[in-house]
């Protein structure tokens, strides 16, 4: 099991920050800049939501959109600048690994640009056939005008 000292790992809804995950994900991500808050919430509100905590102060998060049977998406994993280095990003990924609600699943899959070594220990990879999977992608979904 991982732990890192002085911090906790929570799925307790009630517990979630929403005001540091959307500052994060709306200005630090690369992935999902300018995001509206009531995309963010709706998206929290829809999905199986891991915290990381330092005391009370949410430090982390990952998100899971699932059916809980059959398919998983993992989305949005990050931690706080100032706590990165301690495990925490793979402590997340151990306990997103480990819910029971997420056992016994056909797909799992996430997207990352910069991340491939920690998912890797945990069994992802590349996919090997790409040419199965299609997209919209709309890059610019969130900008503002």
């Amino acid at each position: 099991m991982i732990l890192v000292p002085g911090y906790e790992i929570s799925t307790d809804p009630s517990r979630l920050d929403h005001e540091v995950i959307y500052r994060f994900l709306s200005e630090d991500s690369y992935w999902c800049p300018g995001i509206p808050r009531s995309v963010v919430e709706t998206s929290i509100e829809h999905s199986l939501c891991f915290g990381a905590y330092e005391s009370e102060r949410q430090v982390g998060f990952a998100r899971v959109i699932t059916d809980r049977a059959t398919f998983a998406l993992v989305a949005d994993v990050f931690v706080l600048e100032l706590h990165r280095g301690k495990g925490l990003s793979k402590w997340l990924m151990h306990e997103v690994m480990q819910h029971p609600d997420l056992q016994g699943l056909r797909r799992l899959l996430l997207l990352t640009s910069d991340a491939h070594s920690l998912y890797k220990q945990f069994g992802f990879s590349e996919i090997d056939n790409a040419w199965r999977f299609m997209e919209i992608l709309k890059p610019d979904a969130y900008k503002r005008t």
